[in-house]
């Protein structure tokens, strides 16, 4: 799908009511994302997803035979610190590839989407 452009963004806003410049919503930066393909850490993500599925069929396993909940514990605690690293290689990808993309096209609309995207994915990253 090809993304919206900024002329057809304007007839949308004015349709609505808008006036003057307003900054595009969600849906507008979402299907420019889909430009960001190049992922470097693509095959060490892929690699860590593997492993927290193995690490969750095991905790699976652990609670079905009622193993000591310490351990189930530590077991969880794992899976989200090996999480919070997948989460940090996807972080390193956008901001090596798509933040760097954004940078290098001049385009003041692209820059705010992308600095706003990764904002966003650090603040959901700190929860």
């Amino acid at each position: 799908m090809a993304p919206v452009s900024p002329q057809w963004a304007a007839f949308v806003y004015t349709l609505a009511g808008y006036s003057g410049n307003p900054s595009p919503p969600l849906w507008f930066h979402q299907r420019r994302h889909r430009e960001c393909r190049k992922k470097k850490n693509k095959a060490a993500i892929l690699k860590r997803l593997a492993r927290l599925e193995g690490q969750l069929r095991g905790i699976t396993k652990m609670v079905e035979t009622d193993r000591y909940c310490v351990d189930v514990l530590m077991q969880t605690a794992a899976v989200r610190s090996a999480l919070r690293a997948v989460e940090r290689l996807i972080i390193a990808d956008h901001a090596d590839h798509c933040m760097e993309k954004a940078i290098l096209s001049g385009d003041p609309d692209e820059q705010r989407a992308k600095f706003g995207e990764l904002v966003a994915l650090l603040e959901q990253a700190r929860d």
